[in-house]
């Protein structure tokens, strides 16, 4: 298959459905780790049978189930909503169907994650808003019993064998299993698509001030540690699957090439997944065979395939700004947010994508951050440490940080649907120049304890 033929595939799965938009909607997906607040390992009995009320409670039909007839998935017909294990029993997720405001979708989460901490409550745990399970150190760190979960688990424990004096991983392939996003999915007119992704990419830095909160005890100097797991991780073995854009395309068919270098890393064939070494969409679809594994119990065997087309369906990239085959934008920089300040991380990026141009304006004139000799790439990795760098004048971040927040507001005015009420938490942490992760490495340090934290931030108000 050549070039050409590859991006008009991927033109037909990503921009194809943007161009037949007509309205905007909001999608999100909140992970939330399930906690156990007397310190012992989180009970994945507990999880399950809270996730099993929940779903009678509120009508929530199974769909998908493990490999001990054990329902990790639900939906609720009406809204779409669903209710889902995300990785492994340690972290439930909630994605709200198609919304038109976020005081919708407010009042369904809201409703959802009460019932669920009411249930799980009677067992002694909790769901809370962070982004790294604080019982990470005592709980189990295993997958989900099935097939595509499976698969992953092996795939980024490939970080063994793969590892090269020029190439080194981290130590926790086993990340999904205690780390909890934020992600929210935005509908995008073809004619705002390039400005949108040029204007979030360069927004990343400050996304970094204002919503980190992933603390993961082995590397204290990061407040998001989440960058960090997926940049170096088998994930990241092409970067160009991970982190933002660092080349930012000025046409359609410029992004197009960049799709073509990102890369597939599974497939399935006759129900089974295989996964291998990452290979670039363009390089994948050219070849003859691709040799990967599946899992055969008890162990993985090797398979020799021949690539098609219609693998292209098992493309998928951990980018912060990511195109999805729904005509959307996933942003998938965030981690998960003190629960009553959970829409602030949609609130965003829903009133910046009313203003992409004057955003991207904005940062570009900026002397704060940029102009400095770093890259946003770099300027992102910098501002999600605990010490920022001597030339960040705190005065000048919060004018620029305030600055972006008054132009979200300004979008969010614009829709006329009284969302802009939920960026009020992020005007304060910009003022302060405080995210969640920041407060609690500050609370921890003055002796506050994990699990007083963890109710705080459990709190609906």
């Amino acid at each position: 298959m050549d070039r050409e033929a590859v991006k008009e595939r991927l033109y037909e799965k990503y921009i194809a459905p943007i161009r037949k938009k007509r309205k905007k909607y909001i999608g999100i997906e909140i992970e939330m780790p399930v906690v156990n607040l007397s310190g012992a390992p989180t009970d994945y009995g507990a999880a399950q049978a809270a996730a099993a009320a929940f779903r009678r409670h509120f009508g929530f039909v199974p769909q998908s189930f493990d490999d001990n007839g054990v329902c990790y998935c639900a939906v609720e017909p009406e809204t779409g909503d669903a209710l889902s294990f995300d990785c492994s029993y340690n972290n439930m997720e909630l994605s709200l169907g198609r919304g038109e405001s976020l005081g919708q979708l407010w009042e369904r989460f809201s409703r959802y994650v009460s019932f669920l901490n009411g249930a799980l409550g009677k067992t002694g745990h909790i769901l809370t808003g962070m982004g790294v399970n604080p019982g990470r150190a005592v709980n189990r760190r295993d997958y989900l019993p099935a097939e595509r979960y499976r698969m992953l688990e092996h795939y980024l424990q490939k970080s063994g064998a793969w590892e090269t004096p020029s190439r080194r991983f981290h130590a926790y392939p086993d990340f999904g299993a205690f780390t909890s996003a934020s992600q929210v999915q935005l509908d995008v007119s073809y004619d705002r698509l390039l400005p949108s992704l040029r204007a979030f990419s360069l927004v990343e830095p400050v996304k970094a001030v204002l919503f980190s909160n992933s603390l993961l005890p082995g590397e204290p100097e990061l407040l998001c540690v989440r960058d960090m797991l997926w940049a170096d991780s088998t994930h990241g073995i092409n970067p160009h699957n991970v982190g933002m854009l660092d080349w930012l395309p000025d046409s359609v068919d410029d992004l197009l090439e960049y799709l073509c270098t990102t890369s597939l890393f599974c497939a399935l064939r006759e129900g089974r997944y295989c996964s291998f070494r990452p290979l670039p969409v363009a390089d994948y679809l050219g070849r003859e065979k691709v040799t990967g594994e599946y899992y055969a119990a008890p162990g993985w065997a090797e398979m020799d395939f021949r690539p098609e087309p219609e693998d292209l369906a098992f493309l998928r990239t951990y980018k912060f700004e990511d195109l999805t085959f729904r005509g959307t934008i996933e942003f998938r920089s965030v981690c998960c947010q003190p629960f009553s300040q959970a829409m602030t991380v949609a609130a965003f990026h829903m009133g910046l994508m009313e203003r992409p141009e004057e955003l991207a304006a904005l940062l570009e004139s900026d002397r704060a951050l940029y102009h400095h000799g770093y890259s946003a790439p770099e300027l992102r990795a910098l501002m999600n440490r605990k010490d920022w760098p001597g030339f960040v004048s705190r005065e000048a971040l919060r004018r620029l940080c305030l600055d972006v927040l008054k132009l979200a507001q300004e979008g969010l005015k614009g829709l006329s649907r009284g969302d802009e009420r939920f960026l009020t938490p992020l005007f304060h942490r910009a003022e302060t120049l405080t995210s969640p992760g920041r407060y609690m490495a500050q609370q921890l340090e003055q002796g506050t304890s994990m699990r007083e934290l963890v109710l705080e931030y459990a709190r609906l108000s």
